[in-house]
């Protein structure tokens, strides 16, 4: 549980997704930010390996909170969030532009968030619609990026 509601971020009285994904973006700032540098392919195998153990951590609380994607879940957030940061610059305007772009795909879920959303149970329909608003938000930032 510890893991899954992102060290009780999960719990925040108000927007508790929200929390998570701060969670998420000091995570990427202050700690995994300098490996993805070092280390791009590295880390997106890692970030992989992560990401299938956090599908079962998911579904394991879950099943421990009796109901499907529980707001008290944040640790897709935090994997969406991070995946939305990699690669792209992490000064303050990136960071912020990063957060906000996520919260927006996030509550958005446009196809195929929606539908594994909707459609996938247990701990990888909690994980993937959030990688997918991650994957969306990253985009848009290298694109913006190119553009810059």
């Amino acid at each position: 549980m510890f893991l899954a509601t992102g060290a009780g971020a999960g719990y925040a009285p108000i927007a508790p997704g929200t929390a998570g994904s701060l969670v998420g973006l000091a995570l990427g700032y202050f700690v995994l930010a300098p490996l993805w540098r070092a280390y791009p392919l590295g880390f997106a195998l890692c970030f992989a390996i992560a990401f299938a153990g956090g599908c079962g951590v998911a579904g394991a609380a879950e099943r421990i909170l009796g109901e499907h994607d529980s707001s008290k879940i944040v640790l897709d957030e935090i994997f969406g969030m991070v995946a939305a940061m990699f690669l792209n610059p992490t000064g303050a305007l990136w960071v912020g532009a990063s957060f906000a772009i996520f919260r927006f795909f996030d509550i958005l879920k446009p196809f195929p968030a929606n539908y594994f959303d909707r459609r996938v149970g247990g701990g990888a329909g909690v994980m993937l619609d959030d990688l997918a608003a991650g994957i969306y938000a990253n985009l848009v930032l290298q694109a913006a990026r190119r553009l810059l």
